[in-house]
């Protein structure tokens, strides 16, 4: 199955890898490493200027995916629309909770993450813990939705924070 699955990857294609977001895979090569020929995908992150070697065969095993389809998309700026869902527990595990789904490479699971840490102006501030995967999250649905869109990433935070403005007012009542 993997062997097939390969093949949906090309060089010059944007891929979304689960750790690191959005990606463009720049090459295939081969490689030796402990004495075994291997085939990677090599990945360039033009933000974090990072250059990530995937195996080709545990490319779909480790997430790693082609981008959302349009559907998708407008399926994360409904979940933003929503009303935050924020449970009681403590911070420490809901910060893990966060973590897990900004890092699972879900396009909805970063969406309510970015839903459920959004502040208005007139709502309490966040902590600093917060705010960082607050902007962890909301860069990874950014690039992604830009990606969708053809690149351009200023047009697409204008988008996600109009998406989050529409529902403010909402959220304040």
């Amino acid at each position: 199955m993997s062997k097939s699955k390969k093949l949906d990857f090309r060089p010059n294609e944007f891929v979304v890898y689960p750790a690191h977001g959005v990606g463009q895979i720049i090459s295939v090569e081969e490689q030796e490493v402990a004495g075994f020929a291997l085939e990677l995908f090599v990945i360039t992150f033009e933000k974090d200027k990072m250059t990530l070697r995937v195996p080709t065969n545990k490319a779909v095993e480790v997430g790693m995916r082609s981008l959302s389809s349009p559907d998708v998309i407008a399926h994360a700026m409904k979940t933003l629309k929503g009303k935050a869902k924020v449970k009681r527990a403590m911070w420490s595990r809901r910060a893990q909770e966060y973590e897990q789904k900004i890092n699972s490479g879900d396009l909805i699971a970063i969406a309510e993450v970015v839903r459920d840490l959004h502040r208005t102006d007139d709502q309490r501030e966040q902590s600093y813990s917060e705010r960082q995967l607050y902007e962890a999250a909301l860069e990874r649905l950014t690039r992604e939705v830009a990606a969708v869109a053809g690149g351009d990433e200023i047009l697409a935070a204008k988008q996600v924070g109009d998406v989050l403005a529409s529902r403010a007012p909402a959220a304040a009542a």
